[in-house]
């Protein structure tokens, strides 16, 4: 009975929606065999036909042969919605999972709070939310969204390290015929909470186009994450190709000849690291920033890159948030950081101004401030205005800064310095010389003042190097900073731009 709670209905109920079991779900999860249930037999003391489980499968496994927590809502028992004993068991796995330190993973498919349990239902949500803030940075957190997540089915995982969803899932606050009710609006369950939708604003980290491509993007993820901030990330195949490969010298030619030509900043990513293996994270908000994770010399890092095929590679208020999070997750891990810089710029506009890139750029130059972890920066091309500074610059706390010989780095682009600063020479010329006259002040600019030689004679860039050096260079460098340590100044927490 405490396997199928719901018998012969929950099974046809599971089949009509086309989903698996809660338990199947934590079997696509974690290692064969390994999973450990705990409080199969739990339910509400209360009501004397209550169902076993009360909604909710938790227990422990293993994912790649290291412990894991996890809880998956059960569709077929009260539509997955949170009762007392639904909390009680959730919050037990999570305490759980802070005593022997490792990860917890959530199989969202919820309702949200179950209206026959009234305030006891509430209390146990924010009960759940409770033990999530002192697992965060403590333990990797994961999210997954399944089905159709509403209220408390949302509040909480958003306070989770990241989150995944299936391209059918849908996550939202109040449904639309609540919205409809209250406001009076008329929308689409896709355009309120469908995957894409959470996706382009932040909220989900990942779409999978299925439940088994989500659980091994989940698996892969943790791969790249120790098991809890006590200790390192694994090692995988440190050591490979100690020299110089066919794929690192395509790195010398792949660099546009112009400086306003395009291209897919992965095509660097997947030449300068491991295996050629880059774990993207939020691909679908703020494109302009690619994060993700990679490995150096067998060893985890994470890495913010500027991508020139959108927006220039240009920074912007939903780029910034973006990379500003990353970057927290990596420092709470103790995951070194690599940012791989092509950007003129923050993005100028009135939308920008007045959707909070102030601010919001802040969070992200603070972020980075803050970070502890080893800090190495890498300039393929431009690095100007407030680009260059929060982009990994060496003040901004960046301990290692290499630049390729095409590297621009400047207060602003040729052609906008040139339009200050030569404007009196451009007017002076001839009418039919200006843009000879403008054409050479450019080329000028370009060969004398934004080059990585004048960052590199001030003590602002460690080495110009080739490009087919980047790989071996980077693990130079991490081997240099393994025992990084800063010390902090007391105090209960700062004061980041929220």
């Amino acid at each position: 009975m405490a396997q199928e709670p719901a018998g012969e209905a929950g099974i046809a109920k599971r089949e009509r929606k086309g989903i698996p079991s809660a338990r199947d779900r934590i079997n696509m999860l974690l290692d064969p065999g390994t999973f450990v249930e705990v409080g199969a037999l739990v339910r509400s003391p209360v009501d004397k036909n209550a169902l076993y489980g009360d909604g909710v499968v938790v227990g422990h496994g293993l994912v790649d042969g290291r412990p894991v927590a996890v809880y998956s809502h059960d569709q077929t028992v009260y539509g997955g919605s949170v009762g007392e004993a639904f909390g009680r068991k959730v919050a037990g796995i999570m305490e759980y999972a802070a005593k022997v330190g490792c990860p917890v993973v959530g199989i969202n498919d919820s309702g949200g709070a179950r209206v026959q349990e009234a305030v006891s239902s509430l209390a146990w949500y924010a009960n759940m939310a409770y033990r999530v803030e002192p697992l965060s940075g403590m333990v990797p957190q994961v999210s997954m969204i399944l089905g159709n997540c509403a209220g408390g089915a949302v509040y909480h995982p958003i306070n989770t390290d990241v989150v995944v969803a299936t391209e059918g899932a849908h996550m939202f606050v109040t449904g639309p015929k609540v919205i409809k009710e209250v406001t009076g609006e008329d929308v689409s369950l896709e355009e309120l909470g469908g995957a894409q939708t959470q996706a382009e604003v932040g909220n989900i980290h990942h779409i999978a186009p299925d439940e088994p491509a989500a659980f091994e993007w989940v698996r892969n993820y943790l791969s790249y994450l120790p098991s809890s901030c006590q200790e390192l990330p694994p090692i995988v195949n440190p050591g490979l190709e100690p020299e110089i490969t066919d794929s690192d010298r395509e790195l010398d030619t792949l660099m546009p000849d112009s400086d306003n030509a395009g291209y897919d900043m992965h095509d660097i990513l997947l030449r300068i690291f491991d295996d050629g293996e880059f774990h993207e994270i939020s691909a679908s908000a703020g494109r302009n920033v690619i994060t993700g994770f990679a490995r150096v010399d067998g060893r985890s890092v994470g890495v913010v890159a500027n991508q020139p095929l959108v927006s220039a590679g240009a920074l912007d208020a939903r780029a910034a948030d973006k990379a500003a999070q990353f970057v927290r997750i990596c420092d709470a891990y103790e995951i070194p950081l690599i940012f791989v810089v092509d950007t003129p710029g923050f993005l100028p506009g009135v939308e920008q101004e007045k959707s909070g890139v102030i601010k919001r750029g802040g969070r992200f130059l603070f972020a980075f401030v803050e970070a502890t972890v080893p800090k190495v920066t890498v300039v393929v091309r431009k690095s100007y205005g407030g680009g260059y500074a929060v982009m990994g610059s060496k003040q901004l706390g960046a301990d290692i800064n290499l630049a390729w010989p095409t590297a621009r780095i400047a207060v602003m682009g040729a052609e906008s310095a040139v339009s200050l600063i030569g404007a009196r020479q451009i007017a002076a010329a001839p009418e039919d010389q200006r843009a000879a006259v403008r054409q050479g002040l450019v080329d000028f600019y370009n060969a004398t003042i934004a080059t990585p030689w004048v960052a590199a004679e001030r003590g602002y860039i460690d080495a110009v190097i080739e490009p087919k050096h980047t790989r071996l260079e980077l693990r130079k460098a991490l081997k240099l900073l393994r025992d990084k340590q800063v010390q902090r100044n007391p105090r209960k927490h700062h004061l980041i731009p929220m």
